[in-house]
């Protein structure tokens, strides 16, 4: 059974899914105005293995992540400007083509992190009518009012408001609720609908300037507009999942703002427990500073990839630490991650082919470790320790095709990744028979010379009981 922490509780829950073996999972998706960083796509590959696990279990997953298209504002507080239209302003691109391309980046780079696909994919901008349909609900039940600039949930009205956040009120008011904007009745009120100018144009609204002319507006029963963000997520999610569902899924900087107001207006309309568990990711720093463009720190997969690095080895990365604590990146870590991974998938490639059985004892292990709230570091410490067991090379297959189906690391393919550079050449095999008589004859001086030199040729020498082991580096 899985066990997961769920940020409702603060604890570590067993897993008790509402309809078994049926499991909804709504993951937030991008909102698609600039490239993701890898600290974006370090959140994805935790729900993947999240999604992996319940697999294994043997559950039914509908996984259902979201595009935000639209009403994302730059300001948690409900002013600045929409991302989108920020977007459409830097690449010189329209909105609908600045979404189209970013979408397309972010699902390459979760091709190339080997995730597994979503069962649906859901666009806000093919939901207005259902985020129009959900604020009315809303208005009928008293929750809304509106100002001069759109209609805004009252959260004074919903008397659990902090549930997940845990925070007091008071405390919102610091922070991204440090601008309060005209006309709100409390700080932590949030749109659910933004209005344009009656000409078509958009405003901020702590400005009485005009700022530029949406490309994303429609019609509603308070005037042209458009959703607010959180709304976007109440409306799909509740669509392609029910009103109450399993999992929501999201970074830990959604906890005190989107998804406390997503349960919020969720619950006020529905009557009823929106989400059952919340399953946070925390963020990942750069050389233990925040990534950022300014810094020069802000990493892209595609980027990554550019620099000779096997993606996987990012995703093999991203494992060593648990999906619930800060990671920290450096580029020596990855190397050493790609060392890690490559000596793995050689190892593999010696192993043959599997048996029928597997090694159980590491096998119970292994699986009790990634249902222990994903604890992934426990599960890679797991598989090297049973690679040097004294079990049989074809039970050792047969466990990593096992654990593959979690690890998501295409360990199942590694003869076809690593095997033609095992083909060690001639010239790399004569040098190590050399090496081998100069130790016999103890001129240990001349036999670390030449080491080295096969190290530099990209080969590395593993001395083992069995003889001399040669590693591709």
């Amino acid at each position: 059974m899985l066990k997961i922490y769920n940020t409702l509780t603060r604890q570590i829950e067993d897993f008790q899914p509402i309809k078994s073996p049926e499991v909804g999972i709504y993951a937030c998706g991008p909102t698609v105005y600039d490239y993701l960083h890898i600290g974006n796509m370090r959140r994805y590959v935790g729900d993947d293995i999240l999604v992996r696990v319940l697999n294994y279990d043997g559950y039914k997953i509908k996984y259902v992540i979201n595009i935000t298209d639209v009403g994302h504002l730059t300001s948690d507080a409900d002013t600045g400007q929409d991302k989108m239209e920020k977007g459409s302003k830097k690449f010189k691109m329209s909105v609908w083509d600045i979404a189209k391309k970013f979408e397309k980046t972010f699902f390459k780079d979760w091709e190339a992190l080997n995730l597994l696909d979503p069962s649906e994919v859901m666009h806000a901008t093919d939901y207005i009518n259902d985020q129009i349909q959900l604020i009315e609900i809303l208005e009928e039940k008293g929750f809304t009012y509106k100002t001069s600039d759109g209609i805004y949930f009252n959260t004074s009205k919903f008397p659990n408001y902090a549930e997940l956040s845990k925070q007091k009120i008071e405390e919102l008011k610091a922070g991204a609720r440090v601008t309060v904007t005209k006309g709100k009745k409390n700080s932590s009120d949030f749109a659910l609908w933004k209005f344009s100018y009656p000409n078509g144009r958009s405003f901020d609204s702590n400005k009485d300037d005009s700022v530029s002319k949406r490309q994303m507006e429609w019609k509603s029963p308070w005037g042209i507009g458009f959703p607010g963000w959180h709304i976007e997520c109440s409306a799909m999610s509740m669509k392609a999942l029910g009103i109450n569902f399993d999992i929501h899924t999201g970074g830990i900087d959604h906890i005190s703002v989107h998804h406390t107001n997503e349960i919020a207006q969720s619950e006020a309309a529905s009557g009823k427990k929106f989400v059952n568990y919340w399953v946070h990711h925390a963020f990942l720093s750069v050389e233990e500073e925040k990534m950022s463009k300014s810094l020069g720190n802000f990493y892209r997969v595609g980027e990554i990839v550019a620099k000779g690095y096997d993606p996987l080895s990012l995703r093999y990365l991203y494992l060593q630490t648990h999906y619930r604590k800060e990671m920290n990146f450096t580029f020596k870590a990855l190397d050493g991650a790609q060392t890690a991974l490559n000596r793995l998938r050689d190892d593999i490639v010696r192993l043959g082919q599997p048996a029928e059985r597997s090694c159980e004892e590491f096998d119970v292990l292994f699986f009790a470790a990634v249902n222990d709230d994903l604890n992934m570091p426990q599960a890679l410490a797991i598989v090297w320790e049973m690679m040097k067991s004294n079990n049989s090379n074809s039970k050792k297959a047969a466990s990593i095709l096992n654990y593959e189906k979690i690890l998501g690391l295409k360990l199942d393919k590694a003869k076809e990744i690593r095997g033609k550079k095992l083909e060690i050449p001639e010239e790399i095999i004569r040098m190590v028979k050399e090496r081998q008589k100069l130790r016999k004859e103890k001129r240990f001086f001349l036999a670390d010379q030449l080491r080295s030199k096969i190290k530099k040729m990209g080969y590395e020498l593993e001395d083992s009981k069995d003889g001399i082991i040669i590693n591709p580096t």
